[in-house]
This record gives structure tokens, sequence and C-alpha cells, in this order.
């Protein structure tokens, strides 16, 4: 090996070290400098890596969790469609409980030859998760976008909605309605848009309620982006005397509905509950639910826009291209009760 690593060094005109980063998918090499270790395997006449072999000019991989929220069809829905206009064919690839990971999906992706990959709320959310992963994908010349979610160790375009300013939306309209002990429900802590929301959160409660951090700081429950989850910490909100809920998904706020229910609360009318995406079929439920409307064809299409540009060889800025949320107002939300109620335990059967 150490023969054939001289060999393409000297072909290539770069150093040993150069070769190596080059062949095993590692950053820090300039698209040039790539470009010439691979002439240097081909005029060698070694068999390029996998990874490392000409992609195709047809395949896009797209990244989602997984598609039990409607929120995650719906952006591989508008993605696909944009991808399809332009002469590409999408790749879903899904996460499952217990099923294949990111990594695993981006290595089964690169390993297919896609021109590049769009992540849909993957591991560059999570502040927890270690973000060399990607810069190991840029370093095998994938190009490659992410939605929702940001971290500045990653050089790449990211597509976000403005969770500060979702949040502030929905505390303005129920400030308005009268509610003062308002609740936020959202996911664990160490996701980027949970973080941004509870900041959207404690300046929208003190610019709207004056209500100061120490003050607002019960009305925050972490749970899971599920409807059990919703459910669970709404359960925890109403104990705390809550009479309205934010809640960080459309599936948390109907399992925040479900909580109220229980407890024997009518929503609207003694519970309101404002959700976030305004998913597929959101409209239709009882009651149809008030939510703030996260910008999925726009932000859909400027990540297809941003990805194309990165594939062409004139990348987008790597920087955050931020969208702003709307307000839905449905069935959900009404004025604040005139004397609060006691809530009853949930029904255990």
């Amino acid at each position: 090996m150490t023969a054939r690593l001289s060999d393409i060094a000297a072909q290539a005109g770069v150093s040993e070290a150069t070769v190596s980063r080059v062949l095993n998918g590692k950053p820090g090499v300039s698209a040039t400098t790539r470009q010439l270790v691979l002439a240097a395997l081909d005029v060698l006449g070694y068999e390029r890596p996998v990874r490392l072999r000409q992609r195709s000019a047809g395949l896009v991989g797209l990244i989602t969790p997984e598609l039990n929220n409607p929120i995650f069809p719906a952006f591989a829905q508008v993605i696909g469609q944009a991808l399809t206009r332009q002469g590409y064919t999408p790749v879903l690839a899904t996460q499952t409980p217990g099923g294949s990971t990111e990594d695993e999906l981006t290595e089964m992706l690169v390993d297919r030859g896609v021109a590049g990959i769009i992540f849909v709320s993957g591991l560059h959310a999570d502040t927890s998760a270690d973000m060399q992963r990607y810069a190991q994908l840029r370093g095998q010349g994938v190009p490659f976008v992410l939605i929702n979610g940001f971290s500045d160790k990653v050089q790449a375009p990211f597509v976000s909605p403005d969770d500060r300013a979702a949040v502030d939306l929905a505390v303005t309209h129920l400030g308005a309605l009268g509610h003062r002990r308002i609740g936020l429900a959202l996911g664990p802590e160490r996701f980027v848009p949970v973080q941004r929301k509870i900041e959207g959160f404690v300046r929208s409660m003190q610019d709207r309620l004056d209500l100061g951090p120490a003050e607002v700081g019960p009305l925050i429950q972490h749970s899971l982006f599920t409807l059990e989850g919703g459910q669970a910490a709404a359960h925890a909100l109403i104990d705390r005397g809550v009479t309205a809920i934010v809640c960080a998904s459309d599936m948390m706020a109907l399992g925040a509905i479900r909580a109220a229910r229980q407890r024997q609360l009518d929503v609207p009318r003694e519970m309101s509950v404002v959700g976030f995406d305004d998913s597929p079929l959101i409209a239709f439920t009882d009651p149809p639910l008030t939510t703030i409307r996260q910008p999925v064809t726009a932000m859909g299409q400027a990540a297809v826009r941003a990805l194309l540009e990165e594939i062409g060889g004139t990348p987008a800025p790597h920087s955050e291209f931020v969208f702003h949320p709307e307000l839905v107002v449905r069935g959900s939300t009404a004025s604040a009760p005139k004397t609060a109620r006691i809530p009853r335990p949930a029904r255990t059967s």
C-alpha cells in the first residue's frame, strides 16, 4: 500500500498524506486537489474506491427521521416534486426505531453514487451529536443541505423556520385572548429548534405579559415529539394551572387536547391549544387546530435550489436561510376562562 500511495502522490504532485485523506474521505482537501488524486488513480489504472466513483447525475438522497409525523411526508413531497422538475430522481431514506441510523442511510446513499443529499431534522439539529460526520461527508465530495436545525460547526447551507418568531406569534395570540398562564410543551432540550423556541417563549412572555424568567420557567415542559409526549407534557402543565398550551408540533398538540379531555376540560372553552407545523389534515381535527404554519413549500424549494447550486459548482452561502412562519387561527383557541376551574385527575379508563 505504501508504494501505491507514493505512486499516486507522485502522479498527482501531492503528498502521500493528502492521497490518504482523499482515499479515506477525510476533510481538509480542496476540490481541485481531490480531482488531481482521482485523476492520478485513473491514469495509473487503479480502481477508485466505491465512494469516490463518478456520482450519478440523476439521484438525490433525502433523509427524514420517520414518516409517522405528517410534516415529514409533506417535506418529502415538496422536495421530491422540485427535484423531479429539475430532472433528478429523489431517493427517500427514512429512519425507523430499531432500524437504520442516519449514518447508515448516508453511507448507503453515498455508495449508490447520489449527486447530493438533503437532510430533514437530522443529527445536525442535535447539539449532543458529533458534527464531524458532516465534515467527513464533505470530504467525500458529496454536496448536502440541512433542513431544521443549525450548527456553526458544519459548512453547508441550512434552511430553517424562525422558531423564536413562531412562539411569539402563539403567545401574542393567546395573550390577546386574555391568557396569562401559558404553557410550552416541547421535545428534548438538546435540539436546536427546541432551544430557539424556549428563547422565543421566555422573551415573548416577558415582552407581552411582563413575566420574568423565574415565573416562566415552570411553564416549560419537555417531553417527546409524539402524541403521547404532548399528552404527558400537557398533564404536567395542567397541574401547574395553565389555561393555554403552545406545542412544538401538531402531534404534541393533539396529545395535549387528549390530556385536557381526560381532565374533563373543554377545548377551547377551558383550555386553549396551539400546534406547530400545520400538518396535512390538521384543519379537520376536533376541534380544528390553531397552529403555526411552517413554510414547508418555500423551505423545501429553497433546499433544492441550494443543493443544485452545490452540485453545479456554484455553492450557495454556507449559512442559514430563515423563513418566517404564519399563525393559522382555527377552533382550538378561545378567550381565557373568567374563573380558573380546578381540573379533575385524569381518568384511568
